[in-house]
């Protein structure tokens, strides 16, 4: 049986509406991979590609690991479905309980999903449904943040704040509001880590609750560290603060932590990078590794326990998915878990965090760079626009870097790094000296 990759091409790539792609562009000359082994990707020709990116934030233990493909293909020939409404079958159950002991506190309480879009929405979902079952129904406003991204879904790109994601799509959900984004280069360019000014933006909370009154206020979902809109790094104090207003206002935290879950900073989440504990947790990428689509939610005992009142043959929450917490998903993700543990992939990230960040930081010195920002295994090199061109010369780089053997990601003139936790020093200085020369010379 052949795979897909070892398919001839059709003459027309037309038929795949390709996602986040300017589709015309890219299937005049096409960037495929064919295969891919630990830190490398192989294109359909033949060549190397080192992932500066872990795919898309997502393949953490880097790519293919025989463990995780084991594990999918041993599940596939014993249980490939079962369904888990009014059923069930052990994989989430033995799962939930893993990934509620890696969390801290009272998060509890699984909710499985399919992907990051589906962890959000199921999130916002369960912080209204929560509010209302308790009898504080009037609380259905929901806050997000500008610049911040919570995938696709209605409810994701209503909270969210990149502006290309909302205005193709009416009016989205109604009764939102938003913060202010916290990025600043005139106060904070060139930041090591946390930078130390915007603790106060947090405060514009305080504003929207008092425009609109904390009864009418459900949650507030926030990225700890936002990656899709180009890593912005979270003030000193900032999330302690918003965690403070929303306890005394009785507004669900919601951290969207499909990036930042699973050892992207060093820690197994940003809630324990932080020091700050959230209501309830979006997750997702990570998860399985990338290799089955999987997300979840994990609430806090308060949360769950207002749910489990009233008849016991009675549903709880009208909500679900058809693969939620499916077979094959469920054996990926409980393979994943045991690589990060017996690799000790989330510590090691922590090891690495300085000399990946005195390496990326380097790039400092070019003219084109504007500002580099870095937390964890993620960094950001922020790119001065071409005058009347914006996003041109941070594509441009990509494709470049592509075709001399590095996957790096944009958006708009801003690079993102964040590859493999597996990955070495050597992996690193390639990543930043090839990067660098691709500024220097374009």
């Amino acid at each position: 049986m052949q795979n897909l990759a070892q398919f001839s091409l059709p003459e027309s790539l037309e038929a795949f509406w390709m996602p986040f792609t300017a589709n015309r562009q890219f299937k005049a000359k096409p960037r495929l991979m064919a295969s891919a082994q630990d830190m490398h990707y192989t294109t359909v020709d033949g060549r190397q590609v080192l992932d500066g990116t872990a795919g898309l934030w997502c393949v953490n233990a880097g790519h293919c690991r025989d463990k995780i493909a084991h594990a999918i293909a041993q599940q596939a020939a014993t249980l490939d479905f079962a369904p888990t409404f009014q059923m069930g079958h052990p994989g989430p159950f033995v799962l939930a309980e893993r990934l509620a002991q890696m969390l801290p506190g009272d998060l509890n309480h699984v909710f499985f999903t399919n992907s990051g879009s589906e962890s959000v929405d199921t999130a916002l979902k369960v912080a209204l449904a929560y509010h209302r079952v308790r009898g504080d129904a009037s609380r259905t406003r929901l806050i997000g943040r500008e610049r911040g991204y919570h995938g696709v879904g209605f409810g994701g790109i209503s909270v969210g704040g990149i502006a290309p994601n909302r205005k193709f799509f009416g009016s989205l959900l109604p009764g939102v509001d938003h913060l202010p984004h916290t990025h600043n280069l005139e106060h904070n360019a060139f930041s090591k880590g946390q930078p130390r000014w915007g603790e106060h933006l947090a405060d514009e909370l305080e504003r929207i609750v008092t425009l609109h009154d904390p009864s009418t206020i459900a949650a507030l979902i926030v990225e700890p560290v936002a990656g899709s809109t180009g890593v912005l790094i979270p003030p000193v104090g900032y999330l302690e603060r918003l965690r403070s207003l929303c306890t005394k206002y009785g507004i669900l935290l919601i951290f969207d932590e499909v990036i930042t879950g699973f050892g992207r900073l060093g820690k197994a989440f940003a809630t324990d990078y932080f020091g700050v504990m959230p209501d309830l947790v979006a997750v997702a990428k990570g998860i399985t590794n990338a290799a089955v689509p999987m997300g979840a939610v994990i609430a806090r005992n308060g949360i769950y326990d207002a749910f489990m009142q009233g008849s016991d043959q009675a549903i709880e929450l009208f909500h679900g998915y058809t693969y939620s917490g499916h077979p094959l998903a469920c054996a990926a993700a409980m393979a994943t878990l045991d690589i990060y543990e017996e690799e000790g992939l989330f510590e090691r990230a922590n090891g690495l965090a300085p000399y990946w960040q005195e390496a990326v930081h380097s790039l400092a010195e070019l003219s084109s760079v504007i500002d580099v920002r870095n937390l964890g295994l993620v960094a950001g090199i922020e790119l001065e626009p071409l005058p009347g061109k914006p996003s041109v010369r941070a594509y441009e780089c990509m494709v470049r870097c592509f075709e001399q053997g590095l996957l790096i990601r944009t958006t708009g003139d801003i690079i993102a790094l964040s590859p493999p936790l597996i990955l070495e020093k050597h992996h690193i200085d390639q990543m930043v000296d090839l990067l660098g020369s691709v500024l220097k010379h374009g």
